[in-house]
Formats: structure tokens, sequence, C-alpha cells
């Protein structure tokens, strides 16, 4: 079975929020806002074939996962 893929959106020590892949040295975009961040991981990812979205709050946990297509949710509700 091979590893998901994921993106992680998380605020900067600077104030721009940054979309990361986890253990990644290097953010692979630096966006102003959240909801820029947000968009521009769900633009990766579908360009890469799928996976998770993992939204981090200001406190560092996570606030919110969403499945971007062709990945595969493993649940069938909504949220």
């Amino acid at each position: 079975m091979s590893e998901v893929n994921k993106r992680i959106v998380q605020r900067r020590p600077d104030g721009k929020t940054e979309v990361r892949e986890p253990g990644a040295s290097r953010a692979s975009a630096i966006v102003d806002t959240q909801a820029e961040g947000i968009g521009r991981a769900r633009e990766i990812l579908g360009n890469d074939g799928g996976g998770e979205l993992l939204v981090r709050g200001l406190n560092g946990e996570i606030r919110s996962q969403d499945t971007i297509k062709p990945g595969n949710d493993p649940r069938s509700s909504k949220g």
C-alpha cells in the first residue's frame, strides 16, 4: 500500500500561511491568507492525483481535514 499524499496548511511565524508536505524541508507555497493556502493546497493535491488536506489552527492542532479527489475518502459521511 502506498503512502497517502498529504498537504498541511499552517501559519508561519511571519504571519503568512504555508502549504507544506509532511516532512518536507521547505513549503510548496507561501500565501497571505489561510483561505488562499487551502485553495492552493487543493490545486496541488488535485494536480497530483488527490490526497488529504489538513488545516492547522493557531494552536497547531488539526482543525479540519478533507479528502481531495481522486483520493479515497475512508468515511462515507461529509465533514
